[in-house]
């Protein structure tokens, strides 16, 4: 079992992050689905939102920059370039990074959609791991679809953050990937696509019962103890607010539970 988020209602909405020890809102903040940059100034300052999913497309660089120089530990920065198949791309993408948000570490380096837009061969995890030991980089991570490889990973591998899909819809991590997560190597485990591309929050065909929100998604993937931290990505501060209020509710109860379940399974068809 990973180092696991504790669940009780009083510190649901937050976790510190193993190997990085950063105390952190359970949302991270995805800056690619609409949010302004004042919007996501507000979210980090006036929210209490820490953790940040950025790449250079995105929005949210000025408010960013100005975070982290008025708390560096408020901030867990993860970034990397959209495509890295090629050697040492890693490396200048870092040096960039860091002078454009004049920072002296980045804290994820991520290698994003592996086995889609990326690869993780060994040349590529030997160059992050120098990056890390470097002190450029505090933490090295990967997002990935393939459950099977995420599982190797999470049970052997020099990474310190998996980024998976789990959601109502697709709960196959529970088998997949949470079991094989090394007792021996604590690792961050952060959820995505918790609203399945938003199709949980729509009613599908022959469904009678409610349906999810936004922040109910949210709660499904954070209820589970093996997930640290979910992304979120609102198209205004409005959105956000809207799932920072649900997720007060905390914790899923058993009823819940089912009726996400039951409901997950018909939206997947």
């Amino acid at each position: 079992m990973s180092v696991s988020a504790n669940t009780s209602e009083e510190s649901f909405q937050e976790v510190t992050l193993p190997v990085l020890g950063n105390r952190v809102h359970r949302l991270g903040l995805a800056c690619n689905f609409g949010i302004d940059d004042q919007e996501i100034q507000t979210a980090l300052t006036e929210r209490g939102l820490g953790m940040v999913f950025w790449t250079p497309r995105q929005k949210g660089e000025a408010a960013l920059k100005q975070a982290m120089k008025r708390n560096r530990d408020g901030v867990v920065l993860m970034s990397g370039p959209t495509t890295a198949h090629w050697r040492g791309n890693l490396t200048r993408y870092v040096d960039k990074l860091l002078k454009r948000f004049e920072i002296e570490y980045l804290d994820v380096l991520m290698a994003f959609w592996v086995g889609v837009a990326s690869t993780l061969s060994d040349a590529r995890l030997r160059e992050m791991e120098a990056l890390r030991a470097s002190g450029k980089v505090r933490a090295i991570g990967c997002s990935i679809h393939d459950r099977k490889r995420a599982g190797e990973l999470g049970a052997d591998s020099p990474l310190d953050l998996l980024m998976v899909r789990y959601n109502a819809a697709h709960p196959g991590a529970e088998e997949d990937i949470f079991p094989l997560l090394s007792p021996d190597r604590p690792r961050i485990v952060l959820a995505y696509t918790a609203t399945r591309w938003r199709k949980l929050l729509k009613r599908p065909k022959g469904w009678d019962g409610p349906v999810m929100s936004a922040a109910d998604c949210y709660r499904f993937c954070l209820t589970n103890p093996h997930v640290h931290a979910v992304l979120t990505g609102p198209k205004s501060l409005d959105m956000l607010d809207e799932n920072l209020a649900g997720l007060r509710k905390g914790p899923l109860d058993a009823e819940e539970e089912k009726w996400m379940r039951d409901f997950g399974r018909v939206v997947r068809g």
